[in-house]
């Protein structure tokens, strides 16, 4: 049997390979004592999104729970996104929600996330738990799921219904149909497709059938995956104003604007923090990952906010959301991954885009307008990123002199400061910077570089590159 682990979100692996029905039972046997062991009376949300096999994964891992005497409230949906369980999680008072999903993984992959009773991601300490319990051989005696009904174990729920309800209470969707303004949506053949097409019927759409393969592609929403979406924003010729997409399980988010531009994570955190705050006269703090630009700060001290900068993944937001006490208005990463007040504490691809186009309906403005409002305040800028592939020798070395505080330039950019939250960031005279972290589980370095320009961010991670790899 192998050795089962649970990555940053998740456990993940290839489907019929190591994704199979025996390991799932494991892993769902081990959710079951957890479950047990700390809450009086547990219960579950199940479901899945469109992946190969999902339902009869979601099916097993009901079986299990019950078996075990957890209440199970099972997606009777063919497929739902992570944000659905997580709501539902929180609507069904459930001591946590369980979604078959890989997110933006290959479409040979499939996964399991554990979400929390507040309705976001697990705490490390509480899959730490789950992780140590799983058996590493396991002999279950299962009835069927019509019998688990009949004991009343499993209760099916609607929970795309219970979304689409959520979303209708708490946008003016009538501004957005109604504002004259064309609209645009790239399912990636996810688990957004159904909701949005029931929202939002005479938009333009893509990718929006059920094909659990993707056409070969994963699921991500990052300009390299999203070529055909460009070029229909494109072909319309600005008639389409923004363009909506989101990953597999639907809770990160890519935008387009009216000139078929990507817009990344960065700007849609800026646009988020001045349309809450100007607009709505939202007050509350904002949450950033280190990775994400420096901009936000600048912004957020503009209009005299608290930005608090986390390390990397959304657990640590999710963190200080749910543990912090104190209002919350806004809190992201560079992934694409973000959340805000209103909602629940969790990553949600179609929430936000919704209120970028509600914020878009409301002002008239394009999203082009809008953006230039951000670079107003807080100046133009662009962040870009090499992914370099080294050996682990070079990784390792290259971090000891990060440490160590080798390198005070690179090349004609001077090093004036820096900072170790997770991974190193150089920062330069005129307040670029480049930043380096090691991947986790590859010898792959990341390297991210803010700058007024892309042209100049490219420069900067040129130069860094040529350093690094001399």
């Amino acid at each position: 049997m192998i050795k089962i682990k649970f990555g940053t979100d998740g456990w993940r692996a290839i489907i019929a390979d190591d994704f199979t029905v025996e390991n799932v039972k494991r892993v769902a046997y081990a959710t079951a004592l957890w479950l047990k062991q700390n809450f009086e009376n547990p219960s579950a949300v199940v479901g899945n999104d469109p992946r190969f096999a999902g339902p009869l994964f979601a099916d097993v891992t009901t079986r299990v729970l019950a078996s075990e005497g957890i209440k199970v409230y099972r997606a009777e949906n063919t497929f739902v996104s992570t944000p659905m369980i997580s709501l539902g999680t929180v609507r069904q008072n459930a001591s946590a929600g369980i979604i078959i999903t890989a997110s933006h993984n290959p479409p040979a992959y499939n996964g399991y996330k554990i979400k929390a009773s507040y309705g976001g991601p697990a705490t490390p300490d509480d899959i730490e738990k789950v992780e140590s319990q799983i058996p590493d051989t396991i002999e279950l005696s299962l009835k069927s799921l019509d019998d688990y009904k009949k004991d009343g174990l499993v209760e099916m729920v609607d929970l795309e219904q219970m979304y689409i309800t959520h979303v209708e209470n708490s946008f003016d969707l009538e501004a957005i149909r109604n504002s004259g303004k064309e609209w645009a949506y790239d399912a990636m053949y996810g688990a957004g497709q159904n909701v949005m097409q029931r929202l939002f019927p005479e938009i333009t759409m893509l990718h929006c059938d059920h094909n659990p393969g993707f056409e070969g592609q994963a699921p991500e929403p990052i300009q390299r995956n999203l070529q055909q979406f460009e070029d229909v924003i494109k072909m319309s010729e600005g008639e389409i104003a923004c363009g909506l997409v989101t990953d597999g399980d639907a809770d990160r988010i890519g935008l387009y604007d009216q000139n078929g531009n990507f817009v990344d994570s960065h700007h849609i955190l800026l646009l988020l923090i001045h349309y809450m705050y100007k607009v709505k006269g939202q007050r509350g703090e904002v949450y950033s990952t280190f990775s994400c630009t420096s901009k936000i700060q600048k912004l957020c001290d503009h209009y005299g906010l608290n930005n608090t900068v986390t390390k990397i993944g959304f657990k640590y937001i999710c963190d200080l959301i749910v543990n912090s006490g104190k209002p919350f208005m806004v809190g992201g990463e560079e992934s694409g991954g973000i959340a805000v007040d209103g909602h629940i504490p969790e990553r949600d691809g179609i929430w936000i885009g919704l209120i970028i186009w509600e914020f878009m309906a409301k002002t008239g403005r394009s999203l082009t307008d809008l953006i230039q409002e951000i670079y107003d305040i807080v100046g133009k800028f662009a962040v870009e990123r090499y992914d370099l592939h080294v050996t682990e020798e070079l990784k390792q070395q290259i971090i000891r002199n990060c440490k160590s505080g080798a390198y005070k330039a690179f090349g004609s950019y001077n090093i004036t400061r820096s900072e170790d939250l997770d991974g190193f960031k150089f920062f330069f005279e005129d307040g670029s910077w480049v930043m380096i972290r090691p991947s986790g589980t590859e010898p792959v370095l990341r390297v991210y570089s803010e700058a007024p320009s892309s042209e100049d961010s490219f420069k900067i991670l040129d130069a860094t590159k040529a350093v690094l790899l001399g």
